[in-house]
C-alpha cells in the first residue's frame, strides 16, 4: 500500500517529524518526504496555502496511479460553535467549489480516523482565500462546519486518479474569532507566508500582536494533537493494510 498525506505549510508537519523520521524527497519545485512503515510507503507532501498550487503538487506524487490513499491534512478554521479549536476532525464531505464537486471521503478511512480520536462533521468547505472575519465565518457555516483551502483540489485529484480519500484536519481557530491578520495579504503566489509581509502588518496594527501569539499557540498545540491522530492512521493502514470502499464524488 502506498499513503500521501498533504499539509500546506512545514509547520502543519513539524509536530509529526518529531513522532516519526522522514527521508526527504528530491522532487523539482515539490517540498516531499517519504518513510515505510511495516512494508507500507507514506509520502509527505507539502503543497502551499491554496488550492491551485495543492493541486499542481499533489498531482507530482500521485499522478502514476500507486498511491491507493490520500489524506489532506493540516490546519482548519471553525465555522460552527461546537468546532472548538485544537479539536481534531474528520469530514465525511469535502465541497471542491473549483470542481461544482462534492468528495465524499471512503467510510473505512473516516472509521479509521475515528478510531485514532478525530471526531466526526459532515462538510468541509474549501475556500479561495483565507476566511478572516468571524461574520464571514458565520455565513460559511450555513454550508458547512470547518473551512480550509486545499483538500477540495487535492481530494478531487486524487479521487480521479483511483485514490480513497479523506479530510483529517485539526481548528486552529473557532467560530467567534476573527483572525488576527489578514493572511490573504501576507501569502506568496507560491503559497508560502511571506514574514516581512507578517511584520508590515503587525507593524500597521500593533494591536494585533498578542492576538497573533494566541492564535500562533492555538495552531502549534492543534497541529500537535493532529500528528498524534495520524500517527494511530498510518500505524493502523499499515497494520492492516485495508482494502474498503473507494470514496465517491458527484456534482452540484
Amino acid at each position: 500500500m502506498r499513503v500521501l498525506v498533504t499539509f500546506a505549510v512545514e509547520a502543519e508537519f513539524a509536530p509529526w517529524r518529531k513522532l516519526r523520521q522522514f527521508e526527504r524527497l528530491e522532487i523539482e519545485g515539490c517540498s516531499a518526504f517519504s518513510t515505510t512503515i511495516d512494508g507500507m510507503r507514506l509520502d509527505v507532501v507539502l503543497t502551499g496555502i491554496g488550492g491551485k498550487k495543492a493541486w499542481v503538487e499533489a498531482t507530482k506524487i500521485i499522478w502514476d496511479g500507486d498511491t491507493e490513499v490520500c489524506i489532506s491534512s493540516g490546519l482548519a478554521g471553525g465555522l460552527r460553535d461546537e468546532q472548538r479549536p485544537e479539536d481534531v476532525f474528520v469530514a465525511r464531505n469535502v465541497h471542491a467549489p473549483n470542481w461544482k464537486t462534492v468528495v465524499r471521503a471512503a467510510g473505512d478511512l473516516v472509521e479509521v480516523a475515528v478510531a485514532a480520536g478525530a471526531k466526526i462533521v459532515g462538510d468541509l468547505y474549501s475556500a479561495d482565500r483565507v476566511v478572516v472575519l468571524s461574520s464571514d465565518k458565520r455565513e460559511l457555516g450555513k454550508i458547512a462546519d470547518a473551512v480550509d483551502m486545499e483538500s477540495g483540489d487535492i481530494l478531487y485529484e486524487a479521487w480521479t486518479f483511483g485514490a480513497r480519500v479523506v479530510a483529517v484536519r485539526a481548528i486552529s481557530d473557532s467560530v467567534e474569532e476573527d483572525l488576527p491578520l489578514d493572511f490573504n495579504r501576507v501569502t506568496t503566489d507560491l503559497g508560502d507566508v511571506s514574514m516581512p509581509r507578517v511584520l508590515g502588518e503587525v507593524v500597521q496594527s500593533p494591536g494585533s500582536i498578542l492576538a497573533l501569539i494566541r492564535f500562533g499557540k492555538q495552531s502549534r498545540k492543534a497541529a500537535e494533537r493532529l500528528a498524534k491522530v495520524l500517527e494511530k492512521m498510518v500505524t493502523t493502514l499499515a497494520a492492516s493494510n485495508q482494502v474498503g470502499n473507494p470514496a465517491k464524488a458527484y456534482k452540484v
